[in-house]
């Protein structure tokens, strides 16, 4: 669950804080502490953050900024609790070490020696190993979407699942080739988990860290808590608090906790408690990304996988002679971040509502840089490296070979043609790197206007050529950091018959509704799945998938780090004259192929024998309307602009009234045979 979610714009919210323990409320410590969590919360969309700093097992430092909730006077405390997004997987790989630490496991054997029901439809899965799914190698496309976050609602299947849908899934790599970030491979650690001991996960986690850290406020959706315990969350499109986020997927991005707790977990990673051995937690810190394809060696990253961690070479503690090792998570509501200084037994943990697992990571890095200082450790902070325009020189014709068509796992197809040295680069990054200039600088670089974006073309051993970039990010108020990675790959046009050509025309730029989620799917209100497909006709991909027939795309790239997770096919069927389509573990519908709502007063809807939902267009007759609904048990309704945003949802606003708008669309979510009663006025 490692997707990568732009920074919310800042809200203008009252603010509180608490900061207690060993550091005084005027020490240089806490001063930064402070400074930043209240940039955090007023610069960068958070609504409430929380942070704590551990030496050797002593907390130092221990605070908050931001509400609880914008309409409420409650504060937040240390016990506040968030979830953790893929924070939530470092858990799920101490689960798996203590296994190995126990003799039951080896991570190099075959994943199936142990849960015999996986299987793919590719007899190269027998090769993953527990090791490839801990550092991201499996080959694994990425993520199982379907009835995976939803609010305040568990599906008790969801492991069967995964399962389901990776038996009609081929790998996009052959295991062990390289590492791109799979949040199945943590659903698949976490049914080993279980396997292996005899119980639930959950229950595996509350015996085997919680009991005996006592951690009290350390819990995943299974379990039985007091949900106002959870910091209230917020999205742009709804001006109240949110439902509970819960993330079935446990062992992926499930767990909910405190930054105190985390720390505690922290002290298991570094190995300083029974319950992991001190070789086990050095082994998570090994270079694992250093197995396969990898756009660095040797240099800092954000990025450098290791068992479990995001990276174990964090910049910018090599500059001290220091590893640093960093995870971080981002479910749609919650973002968190963990960082370990192995050398010093020194931790850090943030927690917040809103914002990004990047942006609290630089808190974690402020407070520990703040700290060594203060120990004396360093000497310094390392200022922010200060960058210049660059200096043009006359390119080699050679570098014309790498004109050409890219693509990505989830992003148009991009034409690359450099024109006197010069590449016009769209967006990338997430759009933390924005769409720029970017020119011929010798050696094979080119680099932005303003210097801190290195891009070059690398062909690696697999034969595949790479757009690399190097970036230096600077987030105001909050410091520096670098992220090297791969942003696509090239790929050849494919050359599509008129047939094919004009099935695809017809499908640029229209929307496919999902039809397989519960009453209670998060992507019913947030577009985790956009509605367009990314469909480049004259170059035959969509998005990453290359275009084979009139109704097929299969998966083309192979991307180490992050720009080739969550690949998928993708194929499309004719029924009752609809159009449908099915991709990751999901099924949709055309848009365009739904029927109008009836725009009478009274009217009714069932859903589908096979669970599919309802969908209606909102029609000139009906629009400005009010709908109201008399709903099933556990069942629910959303109402969506012309825009495809949602407007109300009865799960998140409990209301079952809603203004219809001009040319929009609803959508009625059950069980087979659900009855809706609808009355229009």
């Amino acid at each position: 669950m490692k997707k990568i979610f732009s920074v919310l714009l800042a809200s203008s919210i009252m603010l509180t804080s608490s900061t207690a323990f060993a550091q005084e409320l005027n020490s240089p410590l806490h001063k930064k502490a402070d400074e930043i969590a209240n940039t955090l919360v007023t610069q960068y969309g958070e609504t409430s953050v929380q942070y704590a700093l551990m030496d050797n097992g002593k907390i130092i430092l221990s605070g908050n900024k931001g509400v609880y909730a914008k309409d409420s006077s409650r504060p937040v405390t240390k016990d506040t609790m968030y979830g953790v997004g893929s924070v939530s997987k470092m858990y799920a790989a101490a689960a798996v070490m203590m296994l190995v630490d126990r003799g039951k496991l080896n991570l190099d054997e075959p994943y199936v020696k142990y849960v015999a029901d996986f299987k793919m439809a590719d007899e190269r899965y027998k090769q993953i190993t527990p090791r490839m799914l801990l550092n991201h190698s499996s080959g694994i496309n990425g993520t199982s979407y379907g009835n995976t976050f939803l609010f305040d609602d568990i599906n008790p299947d969801l492991q069967e699942d995964v399962l389901a849908s990776l038996r009609t899934q081929t790998l996009k790599a052959n295991p062990g080739e390289f590492s791109v970030y799979t949040n199945d491979g943590f659903t698949l650690l976490e049914i080993l988990v279980a396997r292996l001991s005899g119980m639930s996960y959950s229950e595996f986690i509350a015996k085997n860290l919680s009991e005996p850290l006592g951690l009290q406020h350390t819990k995943t959706p299974m379990d039985e808590f007091d949900r106002t315990d959870l910091a209230r969350a917020y999205l742009p499109n709804y001006e109240g608090a949110l439902p509970t986020d819960t993330i079935s997927a446990v062992g992926t991005g499930g767990i909910y906790s405190t930054a105190e707790d985390m720390l505690k977990v922290e002290e298991v990673l570094l190995g300083t408690t029974d319950l992991l051995s001190e070789k086990s937690a050095k082994a998570m810190l090994n270079p694992e990304y250093k197995n396969g394809i990898w756009p660095s060696d040797g240099e800092e990253n954000f990025f450098a996988y290791g068992l479990g961690w995001d990276s174990v070479k964090l910049s910018p503690f090599g500059e001290y002679n220091i590893q640093a090792a960093f995870k971080g998570g981002d479910s749609v509501l919650f973002k968190a971040a963990m960082i370990v200084l192995p050398q010093y037994n020194i931790s850090v943990a943030v927690a917040s509502s809103g914002g990004s697992s990047i942006v609290n990571s630089m808190l974690g890095t402020g407070i520990l840089q703040e700290y060594l200082k203060e120990k004396g450790i360093i000497k310094e902070i390392i200022p922010d490296k200060i960058f210049t325009p660059p200096v043009k020189v006359q390119m080699p014709d050679s570098m014309n070979q790498y004109n050409g068509v890219y693509a990505a796992a989830s992003d148009s197809p991009k034409e690359i043609e450099i024109k006197d040295g010069e590449i016009d680069m769209p967006l990338i990054f997430g759009g933390f790197i924005p769409a720029q200039k970017y020119v011929y600088v010798g050696d094979g670089y080119f680099k932005s206007a303003d210097g801190t974006v290195t891009l070059s073309f690398d062909k690696q051993i697999n034969g595949i050529t790479y757009i690399k970039a190097s970036a230096y990010l600077n987030f105001p108020g909050l410091g520096q950091s670098l992220f090297t990675f791969y942003d696509s790959q090239k790929v050849e046009p494919v050359h599509l018959d008129k047939a094919v050509s004009d099935a695809w025309s017809e499908r640029v730029g229209q929307d496919y509704l999902p039809l397989t989620e519960r009453p209670s799917s998060e992507v019913l209100f947030v577009p985790l799945i956009p509605s367009k497909l990314w469909i480049d006709v004259n170059n035959g991909y969509v998005a990453g998938s290359k275009i084979i027939d009139q109704n097929r795309a299969i998966n083309a790239v192979q991307i180490p780090v992050s720009s080739g997770r969550d690949t998928t096919n993708l194929k499309f069927y004719k029924e009752n004259n609809a159009e449908y389509l099915q991709m990751y573990n999901m099924s949709f519908i055309k848009r365009a192929d739904t029927p109008s709502i009836y725009s009478g007063e009274a009217s009714s809807t069932v859903i589908q024998a096979n669970g599919f939902a309802r969908w209606y267009q909102i029609s000139g007759k009906a629009a400005n309307k009010t709908i109201t609904v008399k709903l099933p048990p556990n069942a629910s309704f959303a109402v969506y602009d012309e825009n495809n945003t949602c407007v109300s949802f009865s799960t998140v606003n409990g209301q079952n009234t809603a203004k219809l708008p001009v040319n929009g669309y609803i959508g009625f979510f059950g069980k087979a045979s659900d009855v809706f009663l609808i009355t229009l006025k």
